[in-house]
């Protein structure tokens, strides 16, 4: 099939893929840009299309990949979008930030709560906060697994115990 073709065939079935787009999105828009990156990654990629296979199918796994790609890029960076009629999301104030004296202050005696912790509760935990799996917190302080899982439950425990009075 030449490139002139396989761009025809596409374009005929520009209206199916309008329709598919519906399983995923309401947005017209979205509706829109799903279709548009689809035919783009078809035409990209037509060296990949085997003649005589279904090219309906192989769109609408390229539009269902490309859909769960964007949402996935989507919820990694936290891109919200404020559908309020009044972009009410977007003016309301930010309060979840460090930079008022209030909220740095806290922030430094939480940490003073939890610095206060033994030593036995303290660096499992701070090792888990840090990223560590509890296997590795275990092999590095030669101590079993449940024993890890133990300790930073109770440490949890003991600062939220102490933050209950903060």
């Amino acid at each position: 099939m030449s490139a002139h073709e396989f761009a025809l065939e596409i374009s005929r079935l520009r209206s199916t893929l309008s329709l598919f787009t519906r399983r995923f999105t309401t947005d017209r828009d979205e509706m829109n840009d799903l279709v548009q990156d689809t035919i783009l990654k078809a035409l990209t990629y037509r060296d990949k299309f085997r003649s005589g296979t279904n090219l309906k199918g192989w769109l609408f796994t390229i539009m269902r990949n490309t859909f769960i790609n964007n949402y996935r890029k989507n919820q990694r960076s936290g891109t919200f979008q404020d559908k309020t009629a009044d972009l009410h999301f977007l003016n309301v104030a930010d309060t979840h930030t460090f930079n008022s004296p209030d909220t740095a202050l806290e922030y430094k005696d939480i940490w003073q709560h939890i610095n206060g912790l033994r030593d036995e509760l303290l660096v499992p935990f701070k090792m888990h906060t840090s990223g560590y799996k509890y296997q590795e917190i275990a092999k590095h302080l030669g101590i079993p697994i449940g024993t890890v899982k133990n300790r930073i439950f109770h440490a949890r425990k003991e600062i939220q115990k102490r933050l209950a009075g903060f």
